[in-house]
């Protein structure tokens, strides 16, 4: 069967932790939405390290590798991380539960939301009839967006290889459990007395010049309505590639 697709590519401290709660908007997907699912191949089945949200080897190995590129859901990078259960509707060997996937990407294909690992999209067919399911190519699928679980893991703010000490910072949330996304990050500007806005560089990835000198306060907003403020969370002297744990996780 022809396809045609295309996928953007693109110390640990326990910090004084302080938030801020406003008014919440609460998420809550009950019902499936109909759309169609297809993958994309790599050498070991796992996702790509090069994907458009810019989670580097932990956007092509998280949840055992089934993850996902998405058009629609992307939103501009405001999806990355988001958590789909995702289960086809034919041919009859589909499974019932299907599987859920992890946005990591971008991708676009024959009319599809869904771009999966060989992986993830095995896990849609019942035992022992991956191959057949694969062998369509394309699929119709249903999904729902359901929280992220990372038993263990608490949210974690990664300082992405790009920056360059002290004059760039850029940073990538990982290990984001629920259903919030982060849509605005800040870091407290202590001479000033002021919060300075974080850009949204790329997918998940917010960078700014030179940012404040010392340990960093951070506060990012939730789904555009509760903001979570972090006590020195980034040492002052971060280095690029340092994940930096939070001692929160998301609901």
């Amino acid at each position: 069967m022809g396809l045609s697709l295309t996928l953007s590519h693109g110390s640990l401290l326990l910090p004084v932790i302080m938030m801020l709660l406003l008014p919440s908007v609460c998420f809550s997907q009950d019902s499936y939405i109909s759309s169609r699912a297809t993958f994309y191949g790599s050498p070991d089945c796992y996702g790509t390290p090069t994907g458009a949200c810019g989670y580097k080897d932990f956007g092509s190995t998280i949840n055992g590798g089934e993850v996902t590129g998405v058009s629609r859901l992307f939103r501009n990078g405001t999806g990355c991380g988001a958590c789909y259960q995702v289960r086809c509707k034919s041919p009859t060997c589909c499974s019932e539960d299907g599987v859920k996937v992890v946005v990591t990407d971008h991708g676009e294909g024959d009319n599809t939301d869904f771009i999966m690992t060989v992986r993830a999209y095995s896990k849609l067919a019942r035992p022992g009839l991956a191959a057949e399911l694969i062998s369509y190519g394309v699929v119709d699928i249903e999904y729902k967006r359901i929280p992220c679980q990372y038993p263990g893991y608490n949210l974690m703010f990664k300082v992405h290889e790009h920056s360059k000490f002290p004059q760039y910072l850029a940073l990538i949330a990982i290990y984001q459990a629920g259903v919030s996304d982060i849509t605005a990050v800040e870091l407290w500007q202590e001479e000033w007395q002021e919060w300075r806005c974080m850009r949204r560089a790329y997918g998940a990835v917010w960078d700014i010049p030179n940012p404040p000198q010392g340990a960093l306060t951070l506060r990012f907003q939730v789904s555009g309505s509760k903001w979570v403020q972090l006590k020195s969370v980034i040492p002052a002297e971060w280095k690029a590639g340092a994940t930096y744990d939070t001692a929160i996780q998301l609901d």
